[in-house]
């Protein structure tokens, strides 16, 4: 079972159902992932998501990445993701997986620049930041990137959202 807590900050739309979002594009992201018996039988899982401001974003990049500046999303896994996989054969325990923190005005911006809302872009970010947390990453490599890509297509089908990375015939 996955238990999804979430806090919204006041830059968020409050007539939008973040929780709800952030449950159902979680939720999705690990039965989408190679580690889907986390999503049904493993031990009890917590995941936090956090919307927050830009500002607190950078703030947490500056203290945590050595960054100094704002980003979309931003994973703090709290589980060695090489012992996942052993985890998702466990049928006893509580676990508390990670914390994934979106930037208001960055989701924003983003969403309006590929022309979709901002809770569709949200929940893209809300799965990209949950697979993280699974030990997915886009970084070390283009298979990798290629993966985890796959991954978030299908999770983000499964919620009613059409491929984040498709094409348009204006793109070709």
């Amino acid at each position: 079972m996955i238990q999804v807590e979430s806090d919204t900050g006041e830059e968020w739309d409050s007539r939008i159902g973040w929780t709800d979002l952030a449950r159902d594009a979680v939720l999705s992201a690990v039965r989408c992932s190679d580690l889907s018996g986390l999503a049904d039988g493993g031990p009890s899982l917590e995941i936090s998501v956090k919307f927050t401001s830009d500002e607190e974003v950078r703030a947490l990049n500056a203290a945590y990445r050595n960054k100094d500046k704002s980003t979309n999303v931003l994973s703090f896994p709290m589980i060695d993701t090489g012992l996942l996989h052993d985890l998702a054969d466990a049928r006893v325990g509580e676990l508390l997986l990670g914390d994934v923190v979106l930037a208001h005005g960055i989701c924003s911006t983003e969403a309006a620049e590929k022309g979709v809302a901002v809770e569709t872009h949200a929940s893209h970010l809300v799965v990209h930041g949950t697979l993280h947390l699974l030990g997915y990453d886009h970084e070390e490599g283009e298979d990798e990137a290629e993966a985890m890509e796959k991954v978030e297509r299908e999770a983000l089908a499964a919620i009613g959202i059409s491929d984040p990375y498709a094409l348009t015939e204006a793109q070709i």
